[in-house]
């Protein structure tokens, strides 16, 4: 799949050069780079880790479902709510908004059907049992947060198409699934738009890209802050620890809740570089400030070699290493709502 010519055309019809004397530095000739640490792993290091995995028995763990009230989600338009789908997926309902993050409601993180990782746990929603989306924010091209058959569900849903906020790149693969051009927002690092009443950033975070063997970085991966209601709620899609989350803070602020990934990090030669274990994520919740914090990217998807129920029991000692309570950076089952109001209740810390 040649992509690589056709996105970085794609860029430049868009306004944003891939690379040149005045591109932003994470743009290059081919694609786009990493602020801090180019990602040191090619082709060489992923057949090095498929084959040391060979053998490999991750034990299958069955998840349960919290009981949730798709009625009450699909009526409300007041209250602000949190609900995990499951991996990077989740409603937020905020400022009279439904917002879905990295939207995966398919049973594989793959190209194809009949191969790759599969579900260990169903979407705690459905697609049917969701309410109407306003706006979706992708965070990169991978298969298990950029899924074609959620993207199609979601343009075809009866209120009609939701607003896509894609990084730069990505809106060539919406547009060939099918989206209309005008629903489609592409954006760099920094960038923001208005949209209702919420503003949406992309920031910078340390990860790459690709959905098949040549065309790797040449779209981007994008964090995303949403503001709405008075409040910030950041969207690490996936990423490796960096300083990018001190820079985040000190272009925004504190933020209210922080949704950050706690798995798929071992082995860690391969998936430090890209994937945060959670003594990880919790730096990114104290570089963030952030007052409250979720774990996601975990208990879905088979991707790597831990345990697939070890990150929230990694993230616990993680949190008692630094002082930093269960309630303040929490998991929640699939499917499992919390009503953000005594979240945001009160000051900022």
């Amino acid at each position: 799949m040649a992509l690589s010519s056709a996105l970085a055309v794609a860029a430049c019809k868009d306004g944003h050069s891939a690379a040149g004397a005045d591109a932003p530095a994470h743009h290059t000739a081919t694609g786009f780079q990493n602020r801090y640490l180019n990602v040191p792993h090619g082709l060489g290091g992923l057949l090095r880790w498929r084959w040391d995995r060979i053998g490999l028995d991750v034990p299958h763990v069955d998840f349960p479902l919290a009981q949730n009230n798709p009625t009450f989600l699909r009526a409300n338009r007041s209250q602000a709510t949190l609900t995990w789908v499951g991996h990077a997926t989740f409603l937020i309902q905020l400022s009279g908004l439904n917002i879905l993050t990295d939207p995966h409601f398919t049973p594989r993180a793959s190209p194809f059907s009949f191969a790759g990782p599969e579900r260990w746990a169903p979407p705690g929603l459905s697609l049917d049992e969701l309410p109407d989306i306003d706006l979706v924010v992708i965070s990169h091209d991978h298969y298990d947060h950029l899924d074609k058959g959620s993207v199609q569900a979601l343009a075809a849903q009866a209120g009609g198409a939701p607003q896509f906020f894609v990084p730069l790149g990505i809106k060539a693969h919406l547009v060939d699934f099918g989206v209309a051009p005008g629903k489609v927002t592409e954006l760099d690092w920094w960038e923001q738009r208005e949209f209702g009443s919420a503003t949406i950033a992309a920031t910078p975070v340390q990860h790459f890209s690709g959905r098949w063997i040549d065309d790797r970085n040449a779209t981007l991966w994008a964090g995303w802050m949403i503001q709405a209601g008075g409040r910030q709620v950041f969207f690490a899609g996936d990423t490796g620890y960096s300083p990018d989350f001190r820079d985040i803070h000190a272009r925004y602020g504190a933020v209210d809740l922080a949704l950050i990934p706690i798995g798929a990090y071992q082995p860690r030669w391969f998936m430090k570089p890209v994937h945060v274990n959670p003594a990880e994520a919790v730096q990114i919740h104290q570089d963030l400030q952030a007052r409250y914090s979720v774990g996601m990217h975990w208990g879905t998807f088979n991707l790597t070699d831990e345990p697939m129920d070890e990150p929230p029991r990694a993230l616990a000692a993680a949190r008692n290493a630094v002082g930093v309570s269960a309630e303040r950076f929490f998991v929640v089952q699939h499917g499992e709502t919390r009503l953000l109001a005594p979240l945001f209740a009160g000051q900022r810390l």
